[in-house]
C-alpha cells in the first residue's frame, strides 16, 4: 500500500530527533494518561464496557507514546522493534475488550447513557487534538505510523461511544454499548496487524543489510 512507508525517514538508518515530534509525543502521553484515569472511573461508575475499553486503550496509548519517546532518533531497526512491541499492545487490547464484552453480556448490566455521552465527548476532544498534531507523521516509519493509527482509531472509537450512549438511551438495552466495545476491539486488531506487518518488513530489510555481501 502506498501509505505503508512513504516518508523520508522510513528507509533511513537513523530518524532525525525532531524536537517537534518529541514535544507532540509528550503532550500525547500526558493527555492519554489523564484520560485513562477519567474514563476508568467513569466507566466503572456507569457500568459501561465501551468506556472501560476506551480507558484501557488510553492506557495502552500512553505506554505506546512512552516507547516512542524512548526511540526518538534511534536507528530504524530499534524503531521497528518498538513498533513491534506496540502492535502486541494493540492486539492484547483487542483480546481484553472482546473478553470484557462477553462478561458484561452475561452479567446483563445496563450502562448510564448520560455518563457515557459526556465522557465520550471529552475523550473525542482529547483524541482529535492529538490526532491533528500527529497528522503530518502518518506516513512515517512503522513507529510513527503506529502512533498515528492509535490516535486515529481512538477518535473513531470515541464517536462510537457517543453513538452507543444514544442507543442505550433510546433502547434501554446494554447491546449498543457491547457492540461498540466489539467495534473498538476490531479497530485495535486491524491496526495492530497493520503495524505488525510493517515492523516485520522493516526488520527483515535491516537484517538483509546486515548480511555481508559474498
Amino acid at each position: 500500500m502506498t501509505d505503508d512507508c512513504c516518508a523520508s525517514t522510513c528507509g533511513s538508518e537513523t530518524a532525525p530527533a525532531d524536537p517537534r515530534w518529541r514535544r507532540i509525543l509528550w503532550a500525547a502521553l500526558i493527555v492519554n494518561a489523564a484520560m485513562f484515569l477519567v474514563e476508568m472511573f467513569a466507566g466503572a461508575a456507569a457500568d459501561s464496557s465501551a468506556l472501560q475499553a476506551d480507558a484501557l486503550d488510553f492506557l495502552g496509548d500512553a505506554a505506546n507514546y512512552a516507547i516512542s519517546l524512548a526511540v526518538v532518533g534511534a536507528a530504524l531497526a530499534w524503531r521497528a522493534r518498538a513498533a513491534l512491541l506496540k502492535s502486541l499492545f494493540m492486539l492484547g487490547f483487542a483480546a481484553w475488550v472482546f473478553g470484557s464484552a462477553i462478561v458484561a453480556y452475561v452479567n446483563g448490566t445496563t450502562p448510564d447513557p448520560a455518563t457515557m455521552g459526556a465522557v465520550g465527548a471529552l475523550a473525542l476532544a482529547a483524541n482529535a487534538g492529538v490526532a491533528l498534531l500527529l497528522y503530518r507523521y502518518r506516513k512515517g516509519d512503522a513507529n510513527m505510523r503506529s502512533v498515528w493509527i492509535c490516535s486515529r482509531n481512538d477518535a473513531i472509537g470515541n464517536v462510537a461511544v457517543m453513538l452507543a450512549a444514544l442507543g442505550v438511551l433510546g433502547t434501554g438495552s446494554a447491546l449498543p454499548d457491547l457492540i461498540v466495545a466489539g467495534v473498538m476491539a476490531t479497530l485495535a486488531l486491524t491496526g495492530g496487524a497493520q503495524v505488525l506487518r510493517q515492523a516485520r518488513t522493516e526488520l527483515r530489510a535491516e537484517a538483509k543489510k546486515a548480511v555481508p555481501a559474498t
